[in-house]
């Protein structure tokens, strides 16, 4: 069986940067229904298109724009500490750099800085501005369960995020 339209795909992979340096592996095989359904990104879909399903291995090389988009500096932004929730007020507590927190205004940023009152925050993807290498291997047909999951929502790809 080859992968085409509406194929639910599961598969395993890995994810380098432009350097070789291995930054993120699954430890569990993702599922993604094949076609356009925004499982995984567009270009790495193009390459998995008409292949065998059953043993596909791939390498796809993602410019910023094929993966987690170009970096935009409109996105880090410097907030008022007292915007953000504190322990005991029913949401998550300022933590230290690389922990996400949520703006009421806002969807997630990053909180990268915290100094004097204010918080530094940076909602663009941590792999925005990046190219990178994407390394897919063990492609399979998805089981009984997971066909039936697939159908109605995709999978999230690499660090849990529609692609």
């Amino acid at each position: 069986m080859n992968i085409f339209s509406n194929t639910v795909v599961t598969l395993t992979y890995k994810l380098f940067s432009a350097s070789g340096e291995l930054i993120e592996e699954s430890t569990q095989p993702i599922t993604y229904l094949h076609g356009g359904h925004h499982g995984i990104f567009p270009k790495v879909e193009a390459a998995l298109a008409q292949k065998r399903l059953v043993g596909t291995r791939s390498r796809s090389r993602l410019e910023p724009e094929d993966a987690f988009g170009d970096y935009d500096a409109d996105l880090v932004r410097i907030e008022s500490q007292d915007r953000f929730p504190t322990r005991g007020q029913g949401g998550n507590a300022i933590r230290r750099a690389g922990r996400t927190a949520t703006i009421r205004m806002a969807s997630s940023y990053t909180v990268t800085d915290i100094a004097e009152g204010k918080v530094v925050v940076d909602g663009n993807h941590q792999l925005a501005g990046q190219r990178l290498r994407l390394r897919l291997h063990g492609a399979r047909r998805a089981s009984g369960d997971r066909r039936k999951s697939s159908r109605t929502a995709t999978s999230h790809g690499a660090h849990g995020h529609h692609h």
